[in-house]
């Protein structure tokens, strides 16, 4: 009885023996076919995708998918968070677009989470962003210079245009406050200020494809400033003087403008607006731009001749006018491998219907064939 066991048992180790050997056999001659380590094992093979290359990320600085520097309370890379202001009752939207995050992206990396509102958050809407993700949450409230009217304004000026508005968000005066605050206040906010990188993210978006690279460290590595997704043109009514007022600072600071400057892509071969400009729904910026002398120049001049309020000027024309100033093509990404969709408008990358990493289809997801899309692949 024991000898039976004793030979069952050395039959078992023989096995094992031989799996073992085909194993390190087998490691070795696809290491040598594909050019990986051997060390990393089979599976290495699989894994030259973007996170492996040194302009998306990769490298020894990029801190890998797997690597401690991206653990929920690690250093991480790149000093950078996912931003959002938001209000109490968008609680279901933001665990939508949390959900989609983590899901596609931030599960592996863990940056934190920087969220903002006007008034203070309750527990509810803590509870229910921290049950989503490991990465650290932080909220905070606004600074009450950052929201509301500066001193100069007209308010009974301003409560006119809102009351004749035809255009959307026109009735709104909350909205022009968030306009204003985005502009020129949000990368000043106290719990921004340690970090050298945002992803400004929103409730109830959509991102349709896995991201397997950093975005952040991709903009640190490649110098980026600015990384869009969606340009489509703004509704003139609410950016009726924004020219004007742009071409004034211009006029008064050409010392500011670098000659490769994008601005043939904000103005046609007659010099006038053609409103193009990125959705800053999504933007992913190097927080040192709006931080930069020029940047808070040009919105202190936009501030005092009051467009935000006796108009209705919104951050994404004010941010790509800065952009197409002060920035050459060579400092903006533009993020067309990830898909994205805000309410109202959507950004699906080719093909992706039937084969990659993002499911949507192209047909539905347009926004790259907007005519700002167009005239900026064409720069």
């Amino acid at each position: 009885m024991v000898s039976r066991r004793i030979v069952a048992a050395g039959k078992f180790i023989g096995v094992l023996a031989v799996l073992g050997l085909f194993l390190h056999f087998g490691t070795l001659f696809v290491s040598t076919r594909y050019g990986t380590s051997g060390q990393t094992g089979i599976f290495s093979i699989w894994g030259g995708s973007l996170a492996a290359s040194p302009k998306y990320g990769g490298g020894n600085d990029s801190g890998g998918g797997e690597n401690n520097s991206y653990s929920p309370d690690g250093a991480k890379p790149v000093k950078a968070a996912l931003v959002a202001l938001v209000r109490n009752d968008d609680l279901y939207g933001l665990r939508k677009t949390i959900r989609e995050l983590e899901d596609r992206w931030n599960g592996k990396h863990n940056y934190p989470y920087i969220l903002l509102n006007d008034k203070p958050f309750t527990e509810k809407f803590k509870r229910g962003v921290r049950d989503l993700t490991r990465a650290k949450v932080e909220f905070g409230m606004l600074e009450p210079e950052s929201w509301g009217y500066p001193e100069w304004i007209d308010q009974n000026k301003a409560r006119e245009e809102r009351e004749s508005a035809r255009y959307i968000k026109g009735h709104s005066e909350s909205y022009r406050f968030m306009c204003r605050f985005q502009s020129g206040f949000i990368h000043k906010h106290p719990l921004l200020q340690d970090l050298d990188y945002y992803w400004r993210i929103e409730p109830d978006v959509h991102y349709y494809c896995d991201v397997d690279y950093d975005p952040f460290m991709l903009m640190k590595n490649n110098g980026y400033k600015y990384g869009w997704n969606i340009a489509p043109t703004e509704y003139e009514p609410t950016v009726r003087t924004l020219w004007n007022a742009t071409e004034t600072f211009m006029l008064k600071h050409p010392d500011l403008i670098p000659k490769d400057n994008l601005l043939d892509w904000v103005r046609d071969d007659q010099g006038h607006y053609t409103r193009c400009h990125f959705w800053s729904n999504f933007e992913i910026v190097d927080l040192s731009f709006y931080r930069s002398k020029e940047y808070q120049m040009f919105f202190d001049h936009l501030d005092r001749a009051g467009g935000f309020f006796y108009e209705r000027w919104g951050d994404a024309p004010i941010h790509s006018l800065a952009v197409a100033m002060f920035l050459s093509k060579k400092q903006v990404h533009y993020f067309d491998d990830i898909g994205y969709y805000h309410p109202a408008m959507s950004h699906c990358p080719a093909g992706s219907k039937e084969s990659g990493k993002c499911v949507c289809d192209p047909r539905e997801g347009w926004a790259n064939g907007f005519s700002c899309a167009k005239r900026w692949r064409k720069m």
